[in-house]
């Protein structure tokens, strides 16, 4: 098993890399507060000539989540770029118009789609396949809510298009399911799951083309950092992608990573890595500058 580097402070590598692809919740804020060091770090990192895209598994457009990161205090100054997985996933749902879609999660999801020409429907019967961002409501509902739903649709081998390939995300202190949840029972269940967010190709092309519009067009993916908290969406992605990763060891992972002293524990951090099949070149508990 390997075991990723410790890595403290990003400052440390900084000159190697011109573009980091730095996921959102769980690095930069948790859903309830931004947080000033990790922020401070993207920021000094542009300050000295790098680009910053934002890379998150959000269902809605990155246009939408905008207003979230404003509210959040995560500053302007901190990111260059930003594409969600919501952008990715209105590729795959426009193919699919006009449905009719069964439409599973929050209210506050529907900006993903806009604009798309979709009919919904209320029953898995009349459906042509299934969009979910999540469970319809995360503060109380569990997967297990939604087995009797999925069942009959598996049962009709409808797709279903996951808008949030996350499982769970950190807010403020409580771990909530995300989309990625409902489609992990999907698949059990024998139904057949499309998604574009992270650990998929899509994303990845998506960000290194917001990447290209800031004037990155010759990019050497070796100059390419990849930052994330989650092993089987950031981490894998970016394994996957040939691409360097910073694994936050800490955001939905809690003190799994932390030795008796309080500190990174790189043995812990690989074998946390090597439980979800993937592996990553940096480690820290957070990020720093």
């Amino acid at each position: 098993m390997t075991h990723p580097a410790p890595l403290p402070r990003l400052s440390a590598v900084a000159e190697d890399y011109d573009l980091l692809l730095c996921d959102v919740w769980g690095v930069i804020h948790n859903g309830r507060e931004s947080w000033p060091g990790p922020c401070g770090a993207l920021q000094a990192f542009r300050e000295q000539g790098g680009t910053v895209v934002l890379i998150s598994n959000s269902p809605r457009p990155a246009s939408d989540v905008v207003a979230q990161l404003d509210s959040l205090g995560v500053p302007r100054e901190a990111w260059d770029g930003f594409v969600t997985s919501g952008d990715a996933t209105r590729m795959e749902l426009a193919k699919r118009a006009p449905g009719p879609a069964l439409i599973i999660g929050p209210e506050r999801d529907a900006p993903l789609y806009a604009g798309l020409g979709l009919t919904r429907t209320e029953a898995v019967g009349e459906a042509a396949f299934l969009s979910v961002t999540g469970p319809r409501d995360d503060t109380t509902e569990t997967p297990e809510d939604y087995r009797d739903e999925l069942s009959a649709a598996a049962q009709r081998g409808l797709e279903l298009i996951c808008a949030n390939p996350d499982r769970v995300v950190q807010r403020g202190d409580t771990l909530i399911y995300c989309g990625g949840s409902l489609a992990d029972l999907y698949e059990q269940l024998g139904g057949p799951v499309v998604m574009a967010g992270k650990p998929f190709a899509p994303i990845y092309d998506l960000s290194l083309a917001e990447a290209g519009r800031l004037g990155l067009d010759d990019l050497d993916r070796s100059r390419v950092l990849c930052i994330g908290d989650g092993g089987i969406t950031d981490v894998l992605g970016a394994e996957q992608q040939g691409l360097d990763c910073l694994f936050i060891a800490r955001g939905i992972h809690g003190e799994k990573a932390m030795g008796t002293d309080g500190t990174l524990d790189p043995a812990r951090a690989g074998a946390l890595l090597a439980e979800e099949g993937t592996s990553a070149r940096y480690a820290a508990l957070e990020l720093a500058w």
